[in-house]
């Protein structure tokens, strides 16, 4: 596709990122699943919700851009995903599986951050207040989910540095 303006870059990203989303709402059932952790396996289902709505509202922002929703092969978060089956086909204990699954949940969160801030930015200079306001409700679930994992981290982290006793 030729990009002559920032609202073509824009649906652009937003086939990127819906496509991202389809990659975690596969994603995250593996993860909750090899969770050794009740609150990180409750934490990865509750996230696969938000992500089905997530993918709604983004095509909610096709629509009010006049667009039909439409995917383009997410790289980055291919390659996220495809790291994150990697670890937890390792053998490892199950607490620094958890820490691990945490680490891999938020370089997604991070990618999704990053998308979904340009994308809100793109959209309130080119006057489309209302997919802004849809893309900021995104990105501040996806930093909410950041910040939980975070948490989570904190206590996960410090029982995987522990030696078996």
């Amino acid at each position: 596709m030729e990009m002559e303006s920032l609202k073509d870059l824009m649906i652009e990203e937003l086939k990127d990122v819906y496509h991202a989303e389809g990659q975690l709402l596969k994603a995250l059932p593996k993860m909750a699943k090899k969770a050794e952790s009740e609150e990180l396996r409750a934490a990865f289902e509750q996230h696969t919700e938000e992500t089905k709505v997530h993918q709604e509202r983004v095509a909610q922002v096709f629509e009010m851009l006049g667009e039909k929703a439409k995917t383009k092969v997410c790289k980055a978060m291919q390659g996220i995903v495809e790291e994150g089956k990697e670890v937890m086909e390792e053998d490892m204990d199950p607490d620094v599986m958890d820490a691990a699954l945490i680490a891999a949940a938020q370089r997604a969160e991070h990618y999704e951050i990053a998308a979904y801030g340009t994308l809100r930015t793109y959209a309130k200079l080119l006057g489309e207040n209302d997919a802004a306001k849809v893309l900021q409700s995104i990105l501040d679930e996806e930093g909410a989910t950041d910040k939980k994992l975070t948490k989570l981290a904190e206590k996960i982290n410090v029982e995987a540095a522990q030696p078996d006793a």
